[in-house]
Parts: C-alpha cells; structure tokens; sequence
C-alpha cells in the first residue's frame, strides 16, 4: 500500500469519525431541547385533568364578571362546569356556616368573609382580589335632579338602600356617617341588584349602590358620583372553602380570578384592583 493511499484513507476515517460526532452531538442538543421544552410547558401538561362541578357563592355584584369568567373557565378545562349561586354575602356565609356545599366563597367585604372564618370553614387566608365603590343609581335622565348624596334627602323623593347587614348596605351607612346624613328609604333590599331593580322598574327614583352595578345597568339607571365614595370602598375578599367537594378546579378558578385574565374581566366590570 502506497504512502498516498494509506493518507486517503486516513483522512476518511477521520471525516466519518466528526460526523458522527456531529450527529451525536446533534442528538444530544435534541433530547436536551426537547427536555427543557417539556419541563416549561409542565405546569399544564402534566399538571392533573381538572373535571366536575366548581360551586361558587359570590356577591350579588359579580354576577356579570363571574359568570364571563365561568364560561372562561369551561372552556379552558373540557369536562368542568362552574355553577353560581348569587346574593347578599351575609346571607351566603350563613349558607356555608349552616352546611351548604360550596367550593369557592367571594364576598363583598372582609366582615362577611370573617363570618366564614371565624367559623373554621375556609381552607386557607382569604385574598383580596378586586374593590368597588358606591354610586347613585337614578332614573334615565335623572329627573329627580340627583346630583349629590344630600340631594337623596329631598321630600317626597324615594329612595332604596341595601340593609346595613349586606356589604353594599353597609358601605352606604358609612358614606352617609360621612356627610353627616340620615336617609330613612322606603325599603332596605337583601342585595344590591335588588336595589338596583326598584330604579329600574321605576318604584323608586334612586338607590345607592355599586359602580359596576350601574355599568351592568347598561342605560337602564344613570350613575351619579359622590365624593363620599371614596370613604366607603369595599374590599373584596376570594376563598377556597375548608370542605370543598372539588378542591382541585376550585384553586384552579380561584387563581383565574386573580389571573392577568380575570382582573382584565373585573375592571372591565368597573371592578377597581386591589
């Protein structure tokens, strides 16, 4: 064998030696790719199939915003259904207090929420997740020339509260302290959207309650600002419950709620962040 030869040779062996270092190399680049990709993506993939009911007693105020995020919620996990049951936060907190099977509370205060607390029947702290404030709910056109809280003490005018044991009734009273004011209405309501419903079946001509009630309204009442809001706003408290029949989709809605997402849906609402 000639010198030439053998170096040809050589030269080969050597060639088909870097390629298959390459195609090692290669490889190994793939699988250590496709392991980094599969361990960002983990949080969903092998994160547990939510499914079943998510049961969810909120204030009578997010029924627009929660029910949108529900429907989100539903769509996001195939299997899942999120039902709602709607009123006065003291009325719902006594529900779950009493036994009633539940797997998210979303109150309308803190001293609604403690009720539930106090009584050991949340899973963990409660979170603050929006806040609202107070507004005048009046006839479109505000015929009653409604301009400021004081104006809710004109003669012959009728006007509805929310009771003083329902967050929004509450936020009322403490407004009213504020301006120095006492209002007698011609009827204290169990939650604001029934409040709300006296303006606008015209059985009264004004009512105070939320901001994101009023928007909800979408021309039904007109809203009328009062400086004393602002010393008044509720927080708004979320919580998984102790007994939850579905623990695992109701953290999942849970932190929906508290998401990028579901705040966009709340303000939206007229929701103000926490």
């Amino acid at each position: 064998m000639t010198r030439s030869v053998r170096r040809t040779r050589t030269l080969q062996a050597a060639g088909a030696g870097a390629a298959a270092l390459l195609a090692l190399s290669a490889c190994s680049s793939s699988s250590s790719s496709d392991g980094s990709s599969s361990g960002s993506g983990s949080g969903t993939s092998s994160s547990q199939k939510l499914s079943g009911t998510v049961t969810v007693f909120a204030a009578a105020s997010l029924k627009e915003s929660f029910t949108t995020l529900g429907k989100d919620f539903e769509r996001q996990h195939p299997g899942t259904k999120v039902t709602f049951s709607f009123g006065g936060s003291d009325t719902l907190a006594a529900s779950i207090t009493g036994g009633a099977p539940a797997d998210v509370f979303a109150a309308a205060s803190p001293k609604t929420m403690k009720i539930v607390t106090d009584e050991k029947d949340a899973a963990g702290a409660p979170a603050t997740f929006v806040r609202n404030q107070l507004e005048i709910a009046t006839l479109p056109g505000n015929p009653g020339k409604i301009s400021s809280l004081k104006d809710l003490t004109k003669s012959g005018l009728k006007v509805v509260l929310c009771d003083k044991t329902v967050p929004c009734g509450a936020a009322a009273q403490k407004a009213l302290t504020a301006a120095g004011l006492e209002l007698t209405p011609v009827s204290y309501e169990q939650d604001v959207k029934s409040a709300l419903n006296k303006v606008v079946l015209k059985e009264a001509d004004a009512a105070v309650v939320y901001k994101t009630d009023v928007k909800a309204a979408a021309g039904k009442v007109e809203g009328v600002e009062f400086p004393e809001a602002a010393k008044a706003v509720n927080d708004y408290p979320i919580a998984l419950l102790k007994n939850a029949p579905n623990t695992a989709a109701a953290k999942a809605f849970i932190e929906l709620v508290r998401s990028a997402e579901g705040q966009k849906v709340l303000t939206q609402a007229g929701f103000l962040k926490p």
